[in-house]
């Protein structure tokens, strides 16, 4: 039964007819893998850990090493793999933090090559693999496997994702690597890799204005971040509907067709808010971004027949800055039932984007452009339910220290700041990586629900909970244990010392606490009109 239920997870991905396992060999030295388990009900439907240990053990004796990309949990102990394993997760379902590609691959390479310190023993040039696995071994194993070919083996884009759809996908069952944000970040990486000489700088953005067309009406946009080193996903700011301006002044907007990053001939030269008088951030727009690759598009544009849209610029009434380059807009339509009043999500939609490659690496501000087809669907999927806009223009910039600084603050311009520059390791030069907090499933981020709390909004959802309250903290749960336990020792030792004329003294005390109660409810009765049995009633009780 158990096997029939793994067959049926793993349907649109190819098992290893050896093994009979899910999992694939992308090359000769990299495994791909779906997220083993030790324990039940993940055990029923997942790879089996011991049988994987099995596997690699019998293939490949102590040459393998893990790389797991679970924010939500590895789902095993170190132990379980000899401590063999490298822990870079992210939340499922998203790119990476751009900070975690350059030691990761740099991990990667000095296994793979063997640039191990001389304290530790060397295995023979070429026999290493490397097992990556996430939660299906999918998307975010696709991204890091593709990623590492591009930049240590020098493959090709193309090469790269077509020979991991081959190797881990079925006939006719989709890419490896679909999710158009995913794809964007292998794009970064190219671009990393073969024009940046693998340099990173990472800075907090600021997020001036959305501009959107063909915005349906209900449909909610929030500006998200990466926090904790990547692990979760924070929502920074959730639009309210005073901080829409609606610049539709009638004309007509010719139906266009951009890329991903926002460059495009039919793009407009004039930006929405010039439309208008007032004096916006986005009076001087900056140069748009330059990523390479085009967005699918399910019908041609034609400029000669233009297409009537409605324009829309979102303005944060307060500063929204995100501490790192990653950036992620996210729109949710919902529609209540007229019978019920339930709300229903009719359209989910995000897009992710990095400003240092969108360029930050030249400029300090600048605009991302997405079109409808290019956003992320709901988990992983191209279903975004009912088209809720058409274009997307997000314009940021690097802000300066003291803007940083909310207690500061001065009108003379100042230079944005440096940022930190994330470097890619040199061989054998240590790498560091943080160990799992818990090695459990747990939950890490739920599609398009702030974590943030925002002022009064106008139809917002159920806020969740943040996980990272201190409230809920072990160590301040343990304290309040602690606590109870003194306090009942304090009662039990109380009770012990009273002394026995104690006891005469405390049935007085109920005489005379009886009285008090008596004076007080024939006040009341006094005071409110009662039923004549009442009083009655009262004075047998008592």
């Amino acid at each position: 039964m158990a096997s029939i239920l793994r067959q049926i997870v793993a349907g649109p991905r190819l098992r290893h007819p050896e093994a009979g396992l899910d999992l694939c060999y992308v090359t000769d030295n990299i495994i791909a893998t779906s997220g083993p388990s030790t324990n039940y009900p993940q055990r029923a439907y997942r790879t089996p850990l011991d049988d994987l240990v099995s596997f690699l053990d019998a293939k490949h004796g102590k040459d393998w090493a893990i790389w797991e990309f679970r924010a939500e949990g590895t789902g095993y102990p170190d132990e379980e793999v000899y401590g063999r394993i490298h822990h870079y997760p992210w939340p499922d379902h998203h790119p990476p933090p751009f900070a975690l590609i350059p030691p990761m691959m740099g991990s990667m390479r000095n296994w793979l090559q063997g640039i191990e310190p001389q304290d530790k023993p060397q295995s023979p040039e070429g026999k290493r693999v490397m097992v990556v696995h996430c939660k299906a071994g999918k998307g975010r194993s696709g991204t890091a496997v593709c990623s590492y070919l591009i930049s240590q083996e020098g493959w090709k884009i193309e090469d790269a994702l077509q020979r991991f759809t081959e190797r881990r996908m079925r006939a006719r069952f989709g890419a490896g690597v679909s999710i158009p944000s995913q794809l964007r970040w292998v794009r970064y990486v190219d671009r990393w890799t073969n024009q940046m000489g693998k340099k990173y700088v990472e800075r907090p953005v600021e997020i001036l204005e959305l501009h959107v067309w063909g915005l349906r009406d209900g449909v909610k946009t929030a500006v998200e971040g990466f926090e904790d080193k990547g692990k979760k996903i924070k929502c920074f700011h959730l639009f309210h509907h005073s901080e829409r301006t609606d610049v539709d002044s009638g004309q007509s907007t010719p139906q266009e067709s951009s890329s991903s990053s926002g460059e495009d001939s039919n793009s407009p030269k004039e930006p929405l808010s010039a439309i208008t008088n007032s004096q916006t951030p986005s009076s001087t727009l900056p140069p748009r971004s330059t990523t390479a690759g085009a967005i699918p598009t399910s019908e041609a544009s034609d400029d000669t027949n233009p297409k009537h849209l409605s324009a829309y610029i979102f303005r944060p009434s307060e500063r929204v800055i995100l501490p790192t380059s990653d950036v992620n807009i996210v729109f949710e339509r919902r529609s209540k039932a007229s019978y019920k009043g339930w709300a229903m999500v009719t359209s989910v939609a995000h897009v992710w984007f990095n400003a240092y490659f969108e360029g930050g690496d030249k400029h300090d501000s600048g605009v991302f452009e997405a079109e409808w087809e290019a956003l992320d669907g709901i988990k992983g999927t191209t279903k975004k339910g009912v088209r809720s806009l058409e274009r997307l223009q997000v314009v940021w910039r690097y802000p300066s220290a003291s803007e940083l600084d909310a207690s500061k603050s001065t009108d003379v311009q100042e230079a944005p700041v440096q940022g930190q520059a994330i470097l890619f390791p040199q061989p054998g030069e240590p790498i560091q990586e943080d160990k799992p907090d818990d090695w459990h499933l747990h939950e890490t981020h739920k599609e398009n629900v702030p974590h943030l709390a925002p002022r009064s909004q106008e139809n917002q959802p159920p806020v969740a909970q943040d996980a990272s309250r201190p409230d809920d903290s072990p160590a301040l749960g343990q304290l309040k244990r602690d606590e109870r336990v003194d306090v009942d020792n304090n009662k039990e030792s109380a009770s012990e010392n009273v002394p026995q004329e104690g006891i005469a003294q405390s049935s007085d005390q109920g005489k005379e606490s009886q009285k008090v109660d008596s004076s007080v409810t024939q006040a009341q009765a006094q005071a409110e009109p009662q039923p004549a049995d009442k009083p009655a009633d009262d004075k047998n009780q008592q």
